[in-house]
């Protein structure tokens, strides 16, 4: 005779279900909110695009809120796996600030999201609007550009790059600027041509600030 279930094994089983649940409808907010912006994502908008019922979202997520934090950090997991995550395996400083760039092109080039990048997509939406969402969309971002700054100064130290304080400033907002152009044009125009123009302009800063040309490859001239 089998051992009778516990009622943590019941536990666990329901938890595990809802986890999945979760993570299936959290696909669905992230491209929707990548293509439609994260104000107009809501329980119903989203029972509608996932074919869920609202009831099972709405226990999953409480309230529209609750939904629309849940899909920002869901979009930061999503960004650090496929931008940052690989990138940690080259040298801190300019090799892991090439290889960041050419992960963040191809990010949105290859559409991980139906709508492009993620963060670009939704932070127009909160920019004047204070309150929790804006603060985690706010968050995310700054953990990014702060992510590159430390790339850029990393490089200057060692190095790899000939830059003062303000240079460093300078060109951590200059590559990020660059990307999130080519987004925004390719988006627009339905062309790759913008991403090729980003990085040969990201190679020809880096190379202005001192970059040697064998550490660029990842960015096509």
């Amino acid at each position: 005779m089998s051992d009778p279930v516990t009622e943590q094994q019941v536990a666990d089983g329901r938890r595990l279900r809802g986890d999945a649940s979760r993570h299936t409808v959290l696909a669905h907010a992230t491209d929707l909110a990548s293509v439609e912006g994260l104000d107009g994502l809501s329980i119903g908008r989203l029972a509608e695009a996932s074919g869920r019922s609202k009831s099972s979202i709405a226990g999953l997520f409480q309230n529209k809120e609750g939904l629309q934090l849940a899909t920002v950090d869901a979009g930061r997991a999503v960004f650090v796996s496929v931008v940052v995550e690989p990138a940690r395996s080259r040298p801190r400083g300019l090799s892991r600030l090439v290889a960041l760039m050419s992960n963040v092109i191809e990010y949105s080039r290859s559409r991980v999201f139906a709508g492009g990048c993620f963060f670009a997509a939704i932070s127009a939406d909160y920019d004047s609007k204070p309150g929790p969402v804006r603060d985690a969309v706010r968050s995310a971002i700054e953990q990014w550009y702060g992510y590159l700054e430390i790339q850029v100064r990393t490089a200057a130290g060692d190095g790899s790059l000939d830059l003062d304080d303000e240079g460093i400033e300078q060109l951590a907002f200059a590559l990020p600027a660059l990307y999130e152009q080519a987004n925004a044009r390719s988006l627009l125009y339905g062309s790759d041509r913008p991403y090729a123009l980003a990085a040969r302009g990201m190679r020809d800063l880096l190379l202005q600030a001192g970059a040697d040309a064998s550490t660029l490859s990842a960015l096509p001239v």
